[in-house]
């Protein structure tokens, strides 16, 4: 296994994702590409020291973009949902 922070790159803060945090509980992470459900959820246990169900995750396929002539694609990346156990929350904003 990789060192828990290569693992998780960093939170995902969309309007989605937030309102996920709010009513269900779960917590939206860029992870790394090679990373696997078990890895994920070892990681997230072990940094934020909270008790996870479950862990979803999506592959998103670099999109092609393009700048005059020039053609080139952003890069390829994996999102991971991470269901916390009932009691347990993640402070991503700094707040007591």
């Amino acid at each position: 296994m990789a060192h828990i922070t290569d693992v998780l790159k960093k939170p995902v803060l969309t309007e989605k994702s937030i309102r996920l945090m709010q009513d269900e509980n779960k917590y939206t992470f860029d992870v790394d590409v090679n990373s696997n459900k078990t890895e994920i959820k070892q990681a997230v246990e072990a940094m934020f020291n909270v008790k996870v169900t479950s862990v979803n995750t999506m592959n998103i396929k670099g999109k092609t973009k393009r700048v005059g002539r020039y053609v080139g694609k952003t890069n390829a990346r994996k999102k991971a949902i991470v269901s916390l156990a009932e009691g347990n929350t993640i402070n991503l904003f700094g707040e007591e």
